[in-house]
C-alpha cells in the first residue's frame, strides 16, 4: 500500500529565530559521559595520537596522572549537545566564530554539559538575519568549568523563511 503524504504535513524545525535570543537568556543541555571509545575514535578521526590521550603509561607520568580527553573532542561534544537542544535547528544560517578556552582536564568517565547564555544580539544589514553572541561554559559532574568561551552565530529572523 502506498502512503500518500499531504504536502501540508511537513517537518517543522524546532529552531528559535533571532528574536527569541534575548540577552541573559540561558540554555542548558543534557549531560554526556566522555568514554574511552570517544577518545579512541577522535584520535583516529583527527590523527591526534598524543600520548596524553592515548598512552596510559605515559599519561600516568603527567600532572594529570592519567589519560585525558582531547580538548577539541570536548568542544565537539559541546557543539553536539547544543544541537540536541533543538534551538538552532533550521534557523542557524552560520556559525561564524568559536572562542575556546580550556580551563581544566576532562578525564575518561567525566560527564559534561553545556550552558549557553545570550550575551548580545543585533540585527544585521540584511533583514532576514541577525547576530547572536553566546557565552559558553562546559562543566563536569562536579560543576567545574572545563571549557568556556563565546560563540557567534548568524540566526534567521522572524517572518523570513
Amino acid at each position: 500500500m502506498d502512503t500518500v503524504v499531504d504536502p501540508s504535513d511537513t517537518y517543522q524545525p524546532r529552531g528559535l529565530t533571532f528574536e527569541a535570543f534575548a540577552p541573559g537568556r540561558c540554555f542548558v543541555t543534557a549531560a554526556r559521559t566522555v568514554t574511552e571509545a570517544d577518545v579512541v575514535n577522535f584520535a583516529g578521526l583527527s590523527g591526534d595520537f598524543n600520548p596524553l590521550h592515548t598512552d596510559a603509561t605515559c599519561a600516568a607520568a603527567t600532572p594529570f596522572g592519567e589519560r585525558i580527553a582531547h580538548g577539541m573532542l570536548v568542544a565537539a561534544i559541546a557543539t553536539g549537545l547544543a544541537n540536541q537542544l533543538g534551538v538552532f535547528e533550521g534557523t542557524t544560517l552560520a556559525l561564524l566564530e568559536q572562542q575556546i578556552q580550556y580551563r581544566g582536564p576532562v578525564r575518561l568517565g567525566d560527564t559534561v554539559r553545556l550552558a549557553l547564555t545570550v550575551a548580545d544580539q543585533r540585527a544585521l544589514s540584511k533583514p532576514d538575519r541577525g547576530l547572536v553572541v553566546l557565552d559558553t561554559a562546559v562543566r563536569n559532574q562536579r560543576g567545574e568549568v572545563v571549557i568556556d568561551g563565546q560563540w557567534r552565530l548568524m540566526i534567521r529572523r522572524n517572518g523570513c523563511g
